[in-house]
Formats: C-alpha cells, structure tokens, sequence
C-alpha cells in the first residue's frame, strides 16, 4: 500500500498540460529533463541555469541517477531545490542498481542505495525510484519486498522499472499481487525513432495491459535527432559524438530530411518535432531529454504543445520503420 504523502503540489486542475503516471497520482509535464549531464559535461552553473529554464517553461519532472556523474547529478538537482525552495513543485525520478557504492538490487543494496539518493537529493521522499537494473542475481521478491518497506516508510512514493523485458515486467505484476504490494506503475526503455523495435514488441504490449507510464530514455538517440549529427566532420568536433555515430547511415539521414520537412512546416527545431512523435504513442508520458545548455531547453519543452498531423505521424512511422 502506498504512503500518503502530502507534498503540497498543486492538483492537475490547477496546472494544465500535466500527465498522469500510470496508475499513479503523480501529474508531471510531458518532457522529463534528464540529469545525465550534470555533473559530468554540465557544471554547477550550467546545471542550475538548466533547471531554471526548464521550470519557466512549465518543467516539474526532473530524471536522474545515483550512478550519474558517481552521485554529482543529485547533489546538484537536490542543490538546485534547497535554493530556489521548490522541491514540492517538482516530481523527482531516480534510479539505484548500478552506483559503485551499492551495486545490484539486493534488499541491503537498495535500501542503502535510496538513503544515499535521499541525502544527497536533500529530500525526504523520491517520487519515482526506478530499478536502474534487472538483477536477476537476486529473487524478484526480495528487491520488491524492499521497495514496498520503502514505499510503506514514506521514503518512495512510487517505482516503475529500466531496461526490463515484457516477461520480467509480468513476473513483477504476479509476485506484486501474490505478496500483496506495491505494484510499479512506470517504464523507462530506449525508444526513439531510431531505436524502435526493443520497445514496440512485448514492452508495449506489457506497458499497455499493465496501465504503466512510459517515459523513453535516448529519447533524441544521443543527440542525433537533435539535427546536429549530419557528417562524420560533425560527429568528429562533439566530444559526445560517438555516441551518435551509429545512427549516421541512409536511414538515418532521410529520417533527419523528414523531420527537417515537418519542423520547417511548424516553425520549430528539429527535436521539438522528434519528441513530439514520441508523445503521440500509446502510454508515452513524458520521453526523457537532456540538454547540456538552458539556450536548449526551450527546443525540448517546446514538444509538450506540438500538435503534429496524422499525415505527419505517419510520415515518421514509415521513415523510421
């Protein structure tokens, strides 16, 4: 059973444009700013002015790790709250299972894992913790009964998964209802329109059944869909561009020469309309971005509003397939 937690966050009614996470209460916009860069490309200032823009645009769903930056990301997202005195404003999301300190999702591991996330978020709850991992060294019961003490401790409100498959998602639904806990109600996976096939098989089929918020991680495929990735020169100049290489092929030119077509038709950048794309599939809530610059925020949160046609969606959905 979950822990009722009175934040003082105001009600979906009171904020438009807010969506709801499964079968949760938790009403977050529909981008996620990810914490992957703070810390590690992003300093303190970057960071901070990162996270302004985003909650001038509406922003209230902060997406990090403990493994980010080896727990600098929380420090500085659980800085940046204490500050500007707005943790009740924001749904906060993080992940344990992969930091060096607490490796796994062994009872002992998580639970020290999440006291450590809650010291350096300088928070008392975490709205959405993900198992980071699918450790499947350690009995599914064990780790969910130690998130369901966490929940009923009013440490974590709610848990979803990362990088699980479709069985491993409805043996958590069985075990959840045989031991008579807290089911998780969110799902973070790779998924773009370059990367479309690990999610839009079973995952979808699981996600959809089990009512689950899906939040897409790479949402912008390492920043190629961002439009910045189109020659091996440019690729070369980005310390990050690596990362982005494998996508630089046939394919995945002519889906930048589609969304080039469609972002120019609307007046916006190229990955306001990739993410957008995103936000129209079944149970996607909010796709997981990062900027390493506030001048990029803008282009990200700009997605939430976009009203792309059916004639577009099907343009991505034939170009990417």
């Amino acid at each position: 059973m979950t822990t009722a937690i009175d934040t003082g966050r105001p009600s979906a009614s009171a904020r438009s444009g807010l969506r709801q996470v499964g079968a949760s209460d938790l009403e977050v916009f529909p981008l996620a700013i990810s914490g992957n860069v703070f810390g590690w490309t992003a300093d303190v200032v970057s960071t901070n002015a990162i996270l302004d823009e985003y909650a001038a645009g509406g922003g209230n769903f902060v997406d990090t790790a403990d493994s980010y930056a080896a727990g600098r990301s929380e420090i500085m997202v659980g800085n940046w709250m204490r500050d500007r005195r707005n943790r009740p404003e924001m749904v906060v999301a993080t992940k344990v299972g992969k930091s060096a300190d607490n490796p796994g999702l062994s009872a002992r591991a998580l639970t020290a894992s999440v006291h450590a996330s809650l010291e350096r978020l300088r928070t008392g709850y975490i709205d959405l913790l993900y198992l980071h991992v699918d450790d499947e060294s350690v009995p599914f019961e064990e780790t969910l009964y130690a998130v369901d003490e966490l929940i009923r401790a009013g440490k974590v409100r709610y848990f979803g998964v990362s990088d699980h498959t479709g069985n491993r998602l409805i043996e958590a639904r069985i075990a959840s209802g045989q031991m008579g806990i807290a089911p998780m109600v969110a799902l973070q996976n790779q998924y773009n329109l370059l990367h479309r096939g690990e999610y839009e098989g079973d995952l979808a089929r699981v996600a959809d059944r089990q009512g689950l918020g899906v939040m897409p991680r790479f949402a912008l495929a390492s920043g190629f869909l961002t439009g910045k990735y189109r020659s091996r020169s440019d690729i070369a100049k980005n310390e990050r561009g690596a990362e982005a290489a494998k996508y630089l092929s046939r394919k995945g030119l002519k889906v930048l020469a589609t969304l080039d077509r469609i972002a120019q038709s609307h007046g916006v950048a190229v990955a306001t309309v990739a993410l957008a794309w995103l936000l129209s599939k079944p149970n996607v809530v909010a796709p997981v971005a990062s900027a390493s610059r506030a001048a990029q925020v803008g282009d990200l949160v700009a997605a939430a509003t976009l009203p792309l046609t059916r004639a577009q969606i099907a343009e991505l959905d034939k170009v990417s397939a």
